[in-house]
């Protein structure tokens, strides 16, 4: 059972009393509303005002928005709620995740590859500042996951890296810079995620680490960031066969619940063993590592018989406040658990001193949003950029740094699957694609630069008759070599792989007949691979002589680049987890 006087919560008997004092006045609705975190609709006030008195939840992860859109929905939710809610961001890269037009400070990958705790406490530090600027008081991060197999999907970039020393001290940098701003952290995804290679987004996912291995790891991670405070814990849809083992002598393979739904991780070994006294979170129970295991109707309280204390997102709100208050009425959760649940909430809000607070003055007021984006902020990141861009291979006959006498003719070739649905909301507009930007800052140092076109290109802006003619042409026949090595001195490749959603980051071709999209010409002509996202593309190109990580596209990403490429600046980043995939080929 929870105890508010220790860590995290600390209360006094002042906030200890209005937890109890709240509990005793709260009908048994009020109570299973607030287990819930919700995701609206609408960013309507009539829509806000009757969820909230609908379902009456606890907590929520707001629409997005602009700063200005999110604070006035914020406003809402906490002024016509009956008791004041935790209203969380994802800002796990800055405050970018909070609301639109937020300071990114960089992934955690590039944080990582920096080898610098400041730079995460900086990260911390901005995204609470800006967070804090629109109400939200939460955030879904750190990550605080260890990359132990390179073709996870999940954590390619969201991870500190693959050293369990690094993790912690980073994800523990990270906590401290955000809640300087009077505000808490979630850290994610217990029991670990990075182990499996499969996303549990789509399907099952397991953390396979024996009792022992999982304590010298993921198990070092959670408990130092537990001694240092941290107040709640995102738990994933993932297995822990090991613990499972432990705890249940006679449980059976077919058994072995996810996370979420497992009370020997989430009691005996987050709770019990851990000793962790906070919150915990489920993650979004829509994903199907969760909802594939057992009938929603059933999954709802039983993750909160499990040990969970709020349950993330509404599938249909009417149906799952029914499903959550069917299971208490049937003894799933106990009046035991309810009631724990609903203390560690309430505590947390004690903590955050939101019980004192008059509702009208919870939301900051809209002067206070002239501290977003910064340049104090906007130079941090060009700084984590500077130290973070790694070269992780050099080998051979070095090219670098290159010049105009010796690399005049520049051929720029694009590998880019970005995800769709975040163009969507994003957009292109006018801006520059990220090789149209590296085009014109080579050819302002004096460089001839040439964007290739593959077939796959060209076919979508033809008719189908003539696409049909290119596509035989392309396989009918090989260009020759001096096609390229008359023509250019230098090939420089720019992997951006973002499939979001998608169960790989992995290289895709578009073709596979000798075009140039293939860096096979290494030995040719002298070849520069860069990935502006995964750091793991070496295993798709082990042929390459130079291999580049930078973590992102962005523009002050690309002119540090450009700088270390030119040899005017120094390549600072140390690799934070095993670029070379743990491939003998990839390090020739």
């Amino acid at each position: 059972m929870v105890n508010l006087k220790a860590k995290p919560y600390y209360l006094d008997e002042e906030g200890i009393s209005w937890v109890e004092e709240t509990i005793k006045s709260m009908t048994l609705e009020e109570k299973i509303g607030q287990l819930f975190v919700n995701m609206g609709s609408s960013i309507e006030e009539d829509y806000l005002k009757n969820v909230l008195e609908q379902y009456k939840f606890g907590a929520v992860r707001y629409n997005p928005g602009t700063a200005e859109q999110v604070l006035n929905q914020n406003r809402i939710l906490q002024e016509n709620s009956k008791i004041p809610l935790l209203i969380a961001a994802n800002a796990e890269t800055g405050g970018n995740g909070a609301f639109m037009g937020g300071t990114e400070i960089g992934a955690p990958i590039k944080i990582g590859a920096t080898r610098d705790a400041k730079y995460a406490y900086e990260m911390g530090r901005v995204s609470g500042i800006e967070c804090a600027a629109i109400g939200c008081n939460w955030t879904f991060a750190p990550v605080v996951d260890i990359m132990m197999n390179w073709r996870n999907p999940v954590i390619q970039t969201r991870t500190f890296g693959q050293d369990a020393d690094l993790v912690l001290e980073m994800s523990k940098a990270y906590m401290k810079g955000f809640m300087e701003s009077n505000a808490i952290c979630a850290m994610k995804h217990f029991p670990g995620d990075g182990v499996d290679e499969r996303d549990q987004h789509l399907s099952n996912s397991s953390n396979s680490l024996s009792c022992e291995e999982w304590d010298n790891t993921f198990g070092k991670v959670y408990s130092g960031m537990i001694d240092a405070g941290i107040h709640s814990i995102m738990v994933g849809h993932i297995m822990l066969p090991s613990y499972e083992r432990k705890y249940n002598k006679d449980l059976k393979n077919g058994e072995i619940p996810p996370a979420t739904l497992s009370k020997a991780v989430l009691t005996d070994l987050l709770k019990g063993q851990l000793g962790f006294n906070g919150l915990v979170i489920t993650d979004a129970s829509h994903m199907a590592g969760l909802t594939s295991r057992m009938k929603r109707s059933d999954m709802v309280p039983a993750s909160i018989a499990a040990g969970c204390d709020l349950f993330l997102f509404f599938n249909d709100p009417d149906e799952d406040f029914k499903y959550m208050m069917d299971g208490y009425k049937n003894g799933i959760i106990t009046d035991e658990r309810l009631n724990d649940a609903i203390r560690r909430i309430l505590g947390t809000k004690a903590y955050l001193g939101l019980h004192k607070k008059d509702k009208k003055d919870i939301v900051p007021f809209k002067e206070g949003l002239s501290v977003i984006g910064s340049e104090e902020f906007k130079n941090i990141a060009k700084e984590i950029s500077d130290e973070s861009i790694t070269l992780v291979k050099n080998v051979d006959k070095s090219m670098l740094p290159i010049s105009v006498e010796k690399n005049k003719r520049i051929l720029l070739i694009e590998q880019e699957i970005s995800n769709p649905i975040m163009a969507m909301f994003v957009g292109s507009g006018n801006k520059k694609t990220f090789t149209e930007y590296v085009k014109e800052k080579l050819e302002a140092e004096g460089f001839e630069v040439t964007i290739y076109e593959s077939p796959i290109d060209k076919v979508k802006k033809v008719s189908k008759e003539e696409a049909g003619r290119i596509m035989m042409n392309a396989y009918s026949a090989k260009s020759p070599i001096t096609d390229l090595t008359d023509n250019y001195d230098l090939v420089i490749q720019l992997a951006s792989i973002n499939n979001a959603g998608g169960t790989t980051q992995r290289l895709e071709w578009k073709m596979s007949k000798g075009t140039p999209d293939i860096p096979w010409y290494v030995y040719e002509l002298p070849t520069i691979f860069v990935s502006l996202c995964s750091p793991f593309h070496l295993a798709d190109v082990p042929q390459v002589k130079t291999y580049i990580n930078c973590y992102d596209k962005n523009e002050h990403t690309l002119d540090a680049l450009i700088e270390k490429l030119l040899g005017r600046s120094e390549f600072k980043g140390v690799d934070p987890v095993d670029s070379f995939c743990g491939l003998e080929d990839t390090r020739w």
